[in-house]
């Protein structure tokens, strides 16, 4: 098999309640989506390893550890706070997600498969000593700092979320062998305040950061052409080993926490995009994992069934009709009939014209004058 998908029921149970934005639904939903059309059956499934607390502890501070497994607020580390309450096995449910990524990683740079996913994964905000943005603990940086440590030297990061991922990029800020990419809506006007194009590594880590900060009301061809603008090119000069990305759906134009206007179909051909990356550049080596996404009936279960098509190498066509039976398992009011939402993508390359007027362009400018010469590329005009 082309793909492989880490799962367990257990990666189900990060659950901060059904009155949380991140409300529960959100990966047993999209597995079920998968089942019914057929998408499991083209994967590799295999459960998280058990969980290694050192391998947990070589990105986050022991006493942050163990406040997680004591279970109580402690706001100090952001605990029972409103975006991050306390819930049931907090440690281990969280532990184990980062378990799956680092597992999927590994199985990749073993080379038993190539390509591997953690759809619950991609908890790219949370910090060294801290919880943030609903993420406990960072999978996405377990998984690097594990490849890190078996022989990978030069790893690349791609975050797709609408929210910068802030957590991963300060982890590696000041390590060359780490490129992150993020692509996101600003952060004048969203959390977390960071992302802008000026964030490009530290001391002896310049050219390592890659952020690209969309202006508000940005859709599938403005952030296509953003993408094709930055990341390809930043990839190439960089030639990493293995691709790492982050597919939070929260870029979405129904998505409730931000103000991005992108439609399933246009996050579908970012995830072909990236999925010829690995191939063009890292023979194949590709681990993805989910992320935000708010929208948990209409858009989070389609845009990650999209995903774990591409894992397995057979895309589902966007005319693909959702199944009579998921949609009646689910109970909604309102649920789309097809794996579409029904537009044509497109985009116009930017090196086809600059406009100088245009929000979109000067974003796209800012961060290649930024970071392309850091790289050896001309940021051009």
């Amino acid at each position: 098999m082309t793909g492989r998908l880490v799962y367990s029921e257990e990666l189900t149970r990060y659950d901060f309640g059904h009155d949380h934005a991140m409300g529960p639904g959100r990966v047993r939903h999209t597995i079920e989506l998968a089942e019914q059309l057929g998408v499991l059956d083209l994967l590799e499934i295999v459960p998280p390893p058990p969980i290694d607390d050192d391998l947990i502890l070589t990105v986050h501070d022991r006493d942050y550890v163990d406040a997680v497994k004591a279970n109580v607020e402690n706001l100090a580390y952001g605990l029972g706070s409103t975006d991050n309450p306390i819930f049931s096995q907090m440690h281990a449910v969280s532990a184990t997600i980062a378990m799956a990524t680092a597992e999927a990683a590994r199985g990749v740079w073993a080379g038993e498969v190539r390509r591997a996913c953690n759809i619950s994964g991609g908890l790219h905000h949370a910090m060294p000593r801290a919880t943030s943005g609903f993420c406990v603990y960072n999978d996405v940086a377990v998984a690097i700092s594990w490849l890190l440590a078996n022989g990978a030297e030069r790893i690349a990061y791609v975050d797709v979320d609408v929210h910068h991922g802030d957590g991963v990029q300060q982890i590696f800020y000041n390590d060359p062998r780490v490129l992150t990419i993020s692509l996101h809506e600003t952060p004048a006007v969203l959390f977390p305040g960071t992302g802008f194009p000026y964030e490009i590594g530290g001391p002896g880590a310049i050219g390592s950061a890659v952020n690209v900060a969309l202006p508000a009301g940005t859709g599938d061809s403005g952030w296509l052409r953003a993408f094709h603008a930055v990341v390809p090119q930043a990839l190439r000069a960089f030639q990493p080993q293995i691709l790492i990305t982050q597919h939070g759906c929260d870029s979405h134009q129904h998505d409730p926490l931000a103000d991005l206007e992108l439609t399933v179909d246009g996050q579908r051909a970012s995830y072909l995009a990236l999925a010829e990356l690995a191939d063009e550049l890292c023979e194949g080596r590709w681990v993805s994992t989910g992320g935000g996404g708010y929208s948990i009936t209409n858009v989070v279960p389609r845009a990650w069934t999209h995903l774990l098509a591409i894992v397995a190498g057979q895309p589902l066509s966007p005319q693909t009709p959702t199944p009579q039976r998921w949609r009646a398992e689910l109970g909604a009011t309102y649920l789309p009939m097809a794996m579409t939402d029904g537009v044509e993508v497109s985009y116009t390359d930017f090196e086809s014209g600059f406009s100088p007027t245009s929000r979109l362009d000067q974003a796209i400018l800012a961060t290649r004058k930024a970071v392309f010469p850091e790289l050896g590329l001309d940021p051009g005009l």
